[in-house]
């Protein structure tokens, strides 16, 4: 693959992510975005920002109706988006890891069979047959799913699978677009999962002198606070109707903050996180990667963003450290004679 600038690579995905999606949106029908990541990871968080982003950036519009997989509720969807479109998020819990997402996903399928409901674009994976034909046999019950998948493996899987639209799409991420620059303090950090989706278990050997760790802890005080003035921006605007929605939002834009924030720290990273990869583009900066335990993110740099020199793809962590401390020391090489141009 030809290697392209980072916004290149930025503007290609984005024009592909809308050629996927531009037959699904319109600027007159309402639509509804379901299962909000209300959680800690920031990855999660990026995807959605991504996802307002597209609908404002190329239709002017934010979705009629959303909920989270706890406070779901069909009457308040059929009244709010009684016609139009049902999306749900994206990421990477199509499959039989994150089980409560999938069971989500194909209640609604169940509960809306005369609505066209749309994936954001998923990285699939499963290891039991008998939720493999499960879902096959929501999917096929519906007949009017679209799936967005993130990689070719994911799109092979589920076209012998599922009866259903497949189409290959990057994820929603890009949608935010290249983000600023920003300072850094530290050479390398080492952002790496101690989820379900890290691989192997046991020490990792990294250097006393290299910062590990992950972007999923979080100050449930700073949420709530968040959360509490977009209630209010929502009051202020006159608009009751975007409560909810300015709540969320306020939500993921503190977790993505607080990941930029962390990740921007550091003149290179090693990192085994796809939106780490996928933040780490955004911002610029080098970064090593390896692969989550069903490699979803060599998967996905194959499909759409392995094509530029910000990213490498690592053999093991010491050679992705060995890696990142050589990019650390050119970005400050760079930035002593940035500061030398500007005295």
């Amino acid at each position: 693959m030809t290697s392209q600038s980072r916004p290149e690579l930025i503007a290609k995905l984005n024009g592909m992510i809308h050629d996927c999606l531009k037959d699904y949106v319109s600027r007159d029908e309402p639509l509804a975005i379901l299962d909000f990541p209300d959680i800690r990871n920031c990855g999660d968080s990026a995807i959605w920002l991504g996802e307002m982003a597209y609908l404002r950036d190329r239709f002017g519009k934010r979705p009629d109706y959303v909920s989270r997989l706890y406070d779901f509720s069909a009457d308040e969807l059929k009244r709010r988006v009684p016609t139009g479109p049902i999306f749900i998020h994206g990421g990477g819990n199509f499959g039989d890891i994150w089980v409560a997402h999938q069971d989500f996903r194909e209640m609604i399928m169940e509960r809306f069979p005369d609505r066209q409901i749309i994936q954001f674009p998923q990285s699939i994976h499963y290891s039991s047959p008998e939720r493999i034909e499960q879902s096959k046999k929501a999917i096929g019950r519906h007949k009017n799913f679209v799936l967005l998948v993130r990689d070719e493996e994911s799109k092979e899987f589920s076209e012998k699978h599922f009866d259903c639209t497949v189409r290959l799409c990057p994820d929603m991420a890009f949608a935010i677009g290249p983000l600023p620059e920003r300072a850094t303090q530290i050479p390398v950090l080492a952002m790496l999962r101690e989820d379900a989706e890290r691989v192997g278990g046991g020490d990792r050997k990294i250097p006393s002198d290299i910062p590990v760790e992950d972007w999923i802890t979080e100050s449930k005080r700073k949420v709530d606070i968040a959360k509490k003035l977009g209630v209010a921006s929502a009051y202020l605007a006159l608009k009751p109707s975007e409560v909810a929605l300015r709540r969320l939002d306020a939500a993921a834009h503190n977790r993505f903050e607080r990941g930029i924030s962390q990740i921007s720290r550091a003149r290179a990273i090693v990192t085994d996180r796809l939106h780490v990869h996928i933040c780490s583009l955004l911002l610029g900066r080098p970064h090593a990667v390896l692969d989550n335990s069903y490699g979803k993110i060599r998967r996905f740099m194959n499909a759409f963003s392995g094509g530029t020199d910000l990213s490498y793809k690592a053999t093991s962590l010491e050679d992705g450290i060995e890696w990142a401390r050589q990019q650390a020391a050119k970005g400050r090489v760079a930035e002593k004679e940035a500061v030398g141009l500007r005295a």
